[in-house]
């Protein structure tokens, strides 16, 4: 949870308000306490066992807030039952809030005003009941409450001698955010690999075998809780439902823990590391290290030369030169921001010095370089979470765009220069004319797609809406390569920056050899001037990249959503948008 003590210290950006602020973040949301009375006043008919309370929102980076709205901590589905149908007769929306670790407009949009008729339903306060429905690793499941955290859902897992294949670095969000947004991690086969059973390469989506919901039923003229299991064509759609829906609970396919070695570099350079493909048979490419490992992560810093690469490759027994780690988060450097770091970011943002972009690239490249050896982090092993997990809530903020390119294995490296080349040549183009839009990083990571067999169920379907969804029209797609760029929040051109990047992979990755999708929790849809915008992008090309001729195509799934909520009870501007 986000609270807005942020606010107290916001100029000048010295570099001990600037650590500040990125601590008051994960603060917890700051909670407004009424009187019964009052509430009940402001609020007539609203459930009265249900905490009610007023609260502040603020996503990820702080582009989006909003304050004094209302929200509840319903105990149980149940109260969540009531707290949608009081919402519906009231003509007010419902919004599910978790740990609000997002950048797009998906729960409010920017702007929205504290008297709004938006109720804020808390999940990560009781939603959080976690039990295991079977531990035999050939068919292992847990059932778990949306608002559980990653982190304490994996940690339950480990207990139990169990694990998924990949994860987001995030410990912090909320299982139904990560699920909304098909949420993912870095992981493919390596040569010789097999998958285990009760894990998949794709996203957390797809290890759902059966998902509670609040859904609008006809008989009962009333929203009521239904579950759906993984073979129901309306539960498709719900698997990824980028918050048109507000999902309780739901049961997930595991597989037994695997034990992690992850290794980092940083002496590679980017010009061997994002090589077009057909050059030295010894070069030390991406696609390389996906072949001997199947799971890496590239970490370019803007303005360097250098990649932080991590490398995870499945460790039954510890190797001699890996440090057994005992917990997650173990880049302190990068959790933690620098005294350099900070100074820099700071006197950008206070006196709009933007020009010291490659220093700030180059200062960040320089912690790593220095932070993986004083920490002795470089080589790391344990069990998964404790390595797949390694971002805090007081990491260094910064807005992202992001795009799920899917490929077939064998183009992988294409992909990857092609962009990378596109990427380079455009900075530096922008840095000729003294605009520097990106001060931040690259980051590259591959999965598998959402193959519904992988969760062992009988006529199990394919998130509907997830970006890892396979296209019938491409079979011979088995990849997908994610690419995010980020950047300081009001850095200048950025929005115009990213444009020219979205146009890029959206014209180069068309369904010839890969095709772009939207990576639904960062930015996407650019104007010159601001994300989730364009309207050709919003209403064009994102719901024809889910048209494959075979299947259930964008209108589909909009017709299953519009059925399951015909009142819009879960509903804001972008979605409004999205689904007409």
């Amino acid at each position: 949870m986000i609270d807005d003590s942020a606010n107290e210290e916001r100029a000048p950006w010295s570099r001990r308000g600037f650590i500040l602020t990125a601590a008051s973040l994960v603060a917890g949301t700051q909670l407004v306490p009424v009187a019964r009375a009052a509430a009940a006043a402001a609020l007539p008919g609203f459930p009265e066992d249900v905490d009610v309370y007023r609260s502040v929102y603020r996503n990820w980076v702080g582009e989006i807030t909003a304050e004094g709205l209302w929200a509840c901590a319903p105990a149980d589905s149940g109260q969540v039952v009531a707290v949608v149908n009081w919402a519906w007769k009231q003509g007010w929306t419902v919004r599910a809030r978790g740990s609000s670790h997002g950048w797009a407009p998906l729960t409010i949009p920017e702007g929205t005003a504290s008297g709004a008729p938006v109720l804020l339903v808390d999940t990560a306060t009781h939603l959080t009941g976690v039990s295991l429905e079977s531990a035999d690793p050939a068919g292992a499941a847990v059932r778990a409450g949306t608002g559980v955290t990653l982190e304490a859902l994996l940690g339950h897992l480990e207990d139990h001698g169990l694990g998924l294949t990949a994860a987001p670095a995030p410990g912090d969000l909320t299982l139904g955010g990560a699920l909304a947004i098909d949420a993912h991690g870095t992981a493919v086969p390596a040569d010789g690999e097999s998958r285990l059973p009760g894990h998949t390469y794709g996203s957390l989506s797809n290890l759902v075998l059966s998902i509670t919901a609040v859904v609008w039923d006809d008989a009962d003229e009333a929203y009521v809780l239904r579950t759906y299991d993984r073979d129901d064509a309306d539960g498709a759609a719900l698997l990824t439902h980028l918050g048109r829906a507000l999902v309780t609970e739901v049961v997930l396919r595991v597989g037994a823990n695997t034990n992690l070695r992850c290794v980092s570099r940083t002496d590679i350079p980017a010009a061997e590391l994002f090589a077009a493909p057909g050059g030295d048979g010894d070069a030390r490419t991406f696609a390389s290290f996906l072949d001997e490992a199947g799971r890496a992560e590239a970490i370019w810093f803007a303005f360097t030369e250098f990649p932080w690469l991590k490398v995870w490759s499945v460790a039954p027994r510890r190797p001699l030169t890996s440090r057994r780690v005992t917990s997650p988060y173990n880049y302190p450097f990068s959790d933690n921001v620098p005294t350099l770091v900070a100074d820099l970011a700071g006197r950008m943002l206070s006196d709009a010095a933007w020009y010291l972009a490659p220093v700030l690239g180059n200062a960040q490249l320089d912690a790593a370089v220095l932070g993986l050896t004083a920490t002795l982090s470089a080589d790391i092993w344990g069990p998964s979470k404790n390595t797949l997990l390694y971002i805090k809530p007081t990491t260094l903020r910064v807005t992202a765009n992001g795009y799920a390119v899917l490929t077939s294995r064998s183009e992988v490296q294409r992909v990857v220069a092609e962009f990378t080349a596109f990427f380079r040549e455009r900075l530096a183009a922008y840095a000729a004319t003294g605009r520097y839009p990106v001060n931040g990083q690259v980051e590259i990571r591959t999965t598998g797609l959402d193959d519904p067999s992988d969760v062992a169920s009988a006529g199990a379907r394919a998130p509907l809406l997830s970006a890892l969804r396979p296209r019938a029209d491409h079979p011979e797609w088995d990849t997908a390569v994610w690419l995010d760029v980020l950047t300081l929040p009001g850095t200048p051109h950025a929005e115009e920056f990213y444009r020219e990047l979205e146009q890029f992979l959206l014209t180069t990755y068309d369904g010839g050899h890969a095709l772009a999708r939207v990576e639904w929790s960062k930015g996407w849809a650019y104007t010159k001037e601001a994300g989730w915008s364009d309207p050709e992008v919003l209403g064009t090309t994102v719901p024809a990249s889910f048209d494959d001729g075979a299947g259930p195509d964008w209108s589909a799934a909009t017709a299953v959503l519009d059925r399951l909520d015909p009142h819009r009870v879960y509903d804001n501007a972008l979605l409004r948008r999205l689904f007409p």
